[in-house]
């Protein structure tokens, strides 16, 4: 007997990769520089060449050692590099114990999602969102409950999330900086809905959940992108070297749990410092700090029930040698001017993304999806916002060549002619 939702997420395709390999006809048919893909978030900015390095030494490393099994979390090198970086980058402690290696974001996000939900719970989600939480949520046998973002900023609604948390809430998944609208989260909305969950857990005797989704972390056009674990304790994180380090085909990245309340320490004094002053609400009764002990525990089951152990152990070292490698983001805020610049002067009105490298433009009709097909005419590859679950908007992935931006410019003008 076929499953028959597997069934049917098989014979209805991601609307995004679809979209992309019709691109990749379309460019066979009429030529790459006719078609204007800005449907994947694929990054354009090669790896740095310490990647190619990395890649180079762990080559002569003994071929049993280097393409053996890991444990299953990873290796011990990676995920105590791994939490030196969070220390680095972030001021916060974590133990390597609560760092479990991933096949990329994706990967670490069904294994959250199946560590902390039991089937008939609700997953609140934030619209637009990334098409596929719906459907790790649905897999893991709960309910994927819509919130709307705030409509004029696309920040998170916090007083919406409040009133949609129930009972039956196990997780929150939210996204900094924004997979499709570019919104990065700041302090003060990160602690407000910190102080909304723990009212709702208090309220409801529960425990929630929330899951930070980060692999747009580093691409961001100079504001700061908080590490969320700072304002609720009950958070995991889940990361990718897909965007940072270019790398999307390798599926590689990481989930944190972190251990007990974190320790905030002088980012000057290094490992080994002394705590300072704790922030609000880490200043909590020993007997009621959760040491995330059972959630990690709980991670690794998941991944082992999922199928999600030992990621790919090349780049495990790879990613040992290049955790603190910066990500080039030049280009990608080139391309942002380049794009924004070009579409204002044809009337086109947009979100001005904060990070990542998508452009959420609104649709010039109601109807995003038929929008999209008119666009296509012009060999213009848009990914509506019906995937997203909102409706009006399109997403344009500006992480391609500067030249394809520039020639697509004709098309948008063509295109925006129509409506008038």
């Amino acid at each position: 007997m076929i499953n028959q939702r597997m069934l049917a997420l098989g014979n209805e395709p991601s609307a995004i990769r679809e979209l992309f390999a019709y691109g990749l006809a379309r460019k066979a048919e009429i030529g790459d520089d006719k078609v204007f893909d800005f449907s994947l978030g694929n990054p354009s900015i090669p790896a740095p060449d310490s990647v190619r390095q990395a890649i180079a030494e762990a080559l002569d490393e003994p071929a049993c050692a280097l393409h053996g099994y890991t444990p299953a979390q990873g290796t011990p090198a990676v995920r105590q590099a791994v939490a030196r970086t969070i220390l680095r980058r972030h001021g916060f402690e974590v133990s390597p114990d609560r760092i479990y290696m991933t096949a990329g974001a994706a990967a670490g996000l069904a294994i959250a999602i199946a560590a902390v939900t039991d089937p008939g719970d609700e997953v609140i989600v934030v619209a637009p969102y990334f098409p596929e939480y719906k459907v790790f949520i649905e897999s893991a046998g709960c309910t994927c409950i819509e919130v709307p973002a705030r409509a004029d900023d696309f920040q998170l609604d916090v007083n919406a999330i409040h009133a949609a948390t129930t009972p039956k809430t196990s997780a929150v998944i939210i996204n900094s900086p924004n997979n499709p609208t570019g919104a990065v989260y700041g302090r003060e909305v990160l602690k407000d809905l910190g102080d909304a969950l723990r009212d709702k857990e208090e309220a409801y005797g529960t425990q929630i959940h929330l899951i930070s989704d980060e692999p747009y972390r580093e691409i961001v056009y100079g504001v700061e992108v908080p590490w969320v674990p700072e304002f609720y304790a009950r958070t995991i994180v889940c990361y990718s070297y897909s965007k940072s380090l270019s790398l999307p085909g390798e599926r590689i990245g990481w989930l944190c749990v972190p251990d007990g309340i974190p320790k905030k320490v002088n980012k000057d004094a290094g490992a080994t410092g002394q705590p300072y002053e704790r922030v609000g609400w880490l200043v909590l009764p020993e007997e009621v700090r959760p040491d995330g002990a059972e959630e990690y525990a709980a991670v690794c089951g998941a991944g082992r029930a999922l199928g999600f152990v030992c990621a790919p152990a090349l780049f495990q070292r790879v990613v040992e040698r290049c955790v603190d490698e910066p990500s080039d983001v030049a280009a990608y805020a080139a391309n942002r001017e380049l794009l924004t610049c070009g579409l204002s002067e044809l009337g086109y009105e947009y979100v001005e993304p904060q990070g990542a490298f998508y452009l959420w433009v609104r649709a010039l009709e109601p109807d995003a999806q038929a929008f999209a097909e008119r666009a296509k005419k012009h060999e213009l590859l848009l990914v509506p916002s019906d995937s997203f679950g909102v409706k009006g908007w399109v997403r344009i992935g500006y992480c391609v060549s500067s030249d394809v931006i520039r020639n697509s410019m004709p098309a948008f003008k063509a295109l925006a002619e129509e409506y008038k």
